[in-house]
């Protein structure tokens, strides 16, 4: 399944669901734009790019103050099928379709998948709420929307693991769009797009698809550069000065250095091509 017939069937599926998913859109703009898609993909291919997701010892974890999750972005060393329906996602067509459903001018996928690539959340993982670095890996381009694809089948609302999105800030109720098996979500990202991800409180393994779109100029006349951004969640007032404070660091040392002291290793290194098996 090559990421070109991957790219045929999710366009056609967001060509038939445009009218809809523009109205998704343009009634959360206000708070935090947002769609999603259910069955993107035949059960069947969903399955298969499930069951080519490498165990989590195969990953990279983040665990820290703010997130508890594992990652992949060297798609080199992973089935071939995940790297085909990760950049299914960059296809001009696809592209195209989100840009209008969006009403985004000129998005730019991320072939470096920079923050992109696989995720797997297991029980006790989570990703409290935070803003996703404003850029991309070279700050040149506003990161504008965050792509979502979950593929766990049978992965019931109980088990956590889903994409809260806070739009009224952390002093009001979350708004939660699950993770359901076959689903994919698009949000856009800024300088008030707050979201997290539920604990996750099952056994099972909770997996997702993921990309960002980038763009020459950013979605809100207020945006502006920042570094990802955690908080706590309402109530851990330890947990959220410290992450606070953390983030205040991290911004003052990029005033500095535009990349970082040292280079973010979740990027897909093009140059490393030999595929390695699982």
């Amino acid at each position: 399944m090559t990421r070109t017939t991957l790219a045929t069937i999710i366009a056609e599926r967001l060509i038939g669901e445009k009218e809809v998913l523009k109205k998704a859109y343009e009634n959360s703009e206000n708070e935090i734009g947002h769609f999603f898609i259910d069955d993107l993909l035949p059960a069947e291919i969903a399955a298969q790019i499930a069951t080519a997701f490498p165990p989590k010892d195969k990953m990279m974890l983040k665990k820290n103050l703010g997130e508890f999750k594992y990652v992949a972005a060297q798609m080199n060393q992973y089935d071939p099928l995940l790297e085909e329906i990760i950049y299914a996602f960059q296809d001009e067509r696809v592209v195209n379709i989100v840009s209008e459903i969006c009403g985004i001018p000129e998005l730019v996928p991320d072939e470096y998948l920079y923050a992109g690539g696989i995720s797997l959340m297991a029980e006790n993982n989570f990703l409290h709420p935070h803003l996703d670095n404003s850029h991309d890996k070279n700050r040149d381009r506003w990161r504008v929307l965050n792509l979502l694809y979950y593929v766990t089948p049978d992965w019931d609302d109980s088990y956590g693991g889903h994409l809260e999105i806070w739009p009224g800030g952390l002093e009001e109720e979350q708004t939660t769009v699950h993770s359901r098996y076959n689903r994919l979500v698009v949000m856009a990202t800024h300088q008030r797009s707050w979201h997290s991800v539920s604990p996750v409180s099952y056994s099972g393994e909770r997996c997702c698809v993921s990309n960002y779109y980038f763009s020459d100029t950013p979605l809100t006349n207020e945006d502006k550069f920042h570094v990802t951004s955690f908080r706590a969640r309402p109530g851990q007032r330890i947990r959220d000065f410290i992450l606070t404070k953390d983030a205040q660091l991290r911004m003052t040392v990029r005033k500095f250095f535009k990349k970082g002291i040292k280079e973010n290793p979740h990027v897909y290194k093009k140059g490393d091509t030999d595929r390695k098996e699982n």
